[in-house]
C-alpha cells in the first residue's frame, strides 16, 4: 500500500513539475513578445547571407573614426565603411550607402554575382530606416573624423535601378551642408527625370561606360554607352557634377580605337567633372557564381599570371599602355591629370606610371583628393 502511495505521490510531482514548466514557458514566451514589441528585425534590413558577411565594426580599420563610433553607424549596416583593401592595392577606405543589394543589369563580369553569391535580384532596404541612418550620421559632428564625406550608393547595386526611392534618399542629403550622395549607374536617360524635375546640389552623378563591342558583348541589359552619356551630359548641363567611369576597360580587338571613339563621344557631349579608369578584376568568387549561373565568362581569356590581393588582373605591361594610352588621350583634349584616377590597382602599376597616391586613401571618393 505504501509502495502504491509512493507511486501515485512521485506521478502527481512529475505533472506538478510538468504543469509549472509549461506555466513558466507561457510566461516567458509572454515575456519576449512584450520585449520585442516596436522592435524590428535585421532581416528587414539586409537578406540573411548580406547579414552573415558584414564585418563586425571593430575589424574595420579608419584613425580618425573611433571604434564607438563606428559601431554606432554600422548598427544597421546601412553606413558602411569599406575597408577591406588589400595592402597591394593603393587604395583606401571610403564611405557606403547600403540602400539596396543586387543589381537588375546583371553585367556578365559583375562582381555584385559573388558579393551576393549569385543572387543579383534586387533587394530594399526601408527608406524609414535609411532616414533615420542618414540623420544619425548628418547630426554627429565625430563622423569621419569630422570631415565631409561621399556616401557612394553604388557599390552594392545600380544607383539608379529605383528612380522614386532613390529621388526621396537624395532629398534627404539636401537637408545638410557637409555630405554628399554618388550615383553610379549603367541606366540610361529614361531614369533621370526626378534628377531633372528638383535638381540638387549635394548629389554626383557618374556612369559607368564601356566601349561598344564590351556593352554588346558583357552589358547586354544595360543602357547603351550612348545612352548612358547622353543622360550624363543632361545632368551635367543640368547643373549636377558628372563623373564617368570607364571601368573595365578590355583590351578586345581593335581596343585603342574603341576607347579612343569612346573619350571623343563623351567629350563631344560635355566634359566630365571627374575621371575614373580600371582594367578587369577576376574575384574567385565573381567567376564561380558566374559560372554556376551559366553566365558568359569569356572575359576571363584576358586575365595573365598575374594574382593580386583584388583578384587576377592582365598582365601588368598590357594594364600598363592601356593606362598610359588613356592618360594620354585625355591629355591630349586638355583633360588636367588631377582629375583622373585610377580604381584598385596596384601600388606598383601607380609608381610604373609615375603617378602619386597616398598610401591607404581612397582615390576615386575621398573628398581630400578631389580638391
Amino acid at each position: 500500500m505504501k509502495s502504491k502511495e509512493r507511486i501515485e505521490a512521485q506521478a502527481m510531482e512529475l505533472k506538478r513539475k510538468k504543469a509549472a514548466l509549461k506555466a513558466w514557458k507561457t510566461i516567458r514566451r509572454a515575456r519576449r513578445e512584450k520585449r520585442a514589441r516596436g522592435a524590428r528585425k535585421l532581416d528587414e534590413f539586409a537578406s540573411h547571407g548580406r547579414i552573415a558577411s558584414m564585418a563586425h565594426p571593430e575589424l574595420t580599420t579608419m584613425p580618425q573614426v573611433s571604434a564607438h563610433l563606428r559601431q554606432r553607424e554600422n548598427r544597421h549596416g546601412i553606413i558602411s565603411l569599406f575597408a577591406k583593401t588589400p595592402p597591394d592595392i593603393a587604395c583606401g577606405p571610403f564611405w557606403e550607402l547600403r540602400w539596396a543589394f543586387g543589381c537588375p543589369l546583371s553585367c556578365a563580369y559583375c562582381y555584385l554575382r559573388g558579393t551576393n553569391k549569385g543572387n543579383m535580384k534586387p533587394r530594399y532596404v526601408k527608406v524609414e530606416h535609411i532616414r533615420r541612418a542618414l540623420h544619425t550620421v548628418f547630426n554627429n559632428e565625430r563622423f569621419n573624423g569630422g570631415c565631409p564625406a561621399i556616401f557612394n550608393s553604388g557599390e552594392l547595386c545600380d544607383s539608379l535601378m529605383n528612380p522614386a526611392l532613390m529621388d526621396q534618399i537624395s532629398d534627404l542629403f539636401e537637408q545638410q551642408e557637409k555630405h554628399r550622395l554618388l550615383l553610379l549607374s549603367k541606366f540610361g536617360s529614361s531614369n533621370i527625370r526626378f534628377l531633372l524635375a528638383e535638381p540638387r546640389k549635394n548629389t554626383i552623378c557618374a556612369w559607368s561606360v564601356n566601349a561598344d563591342e564590351v556593352a554588346k558583348r558583357w552589358e547586354r541589359q544595360a543602357a547603351s554607352p550612348a545612352d548612358r552619356i547622353e543622360a550624363a551630359a543632361t545632368v551635367k548641363h543640368a547643373g549636377y557634377e558628372t563623373w564617368i567611369r570607364i571601368d573595365p576597360i578590355f583590351p578586345v580587338n581593335g581596343w585603342q580605337d574603341q576607347y579612343e571613339d569612346l573619350v571623343y563621344s563623351v567629350f563631344s557631349e560635355f566634359e566630365p567633372d571627374r575621371i575614373i579608369l580600371g582594367t578587369p578584376r577576376g574575384l574567385w568568387k565573381t567567376i564561380y557564381y558566374a559560372k554556376k549561373e551559366g553566365v558568359d565568362i569569356s572575359w576571363v581569356q584576358y586575365f595573365g599570371k598575374e594574382q593580386t590581393g583584388w583578384g587576377k588582373k592582365l598582365p601588368f605591361d598590357q594594364r600598363k599602355a592601356i593606362y598610359e594610352f588613356m592618360y594620354n588621350k585625355l591629355n591630349l583634349l586638355g583633360y588636367a591629370q588631377h582629375k583622373i584616377s585610377i580604381c584598385k590597382e596596384t601600388t606598383s602599376m601607380w609608381e610604373a606610371l609615375g603617378l602619386a597616391y597616398r598610401p591607404s586613401t581612397c582615390k576615386c571618393y575621398n573628398m581630400e583628393d578631389l580638391k
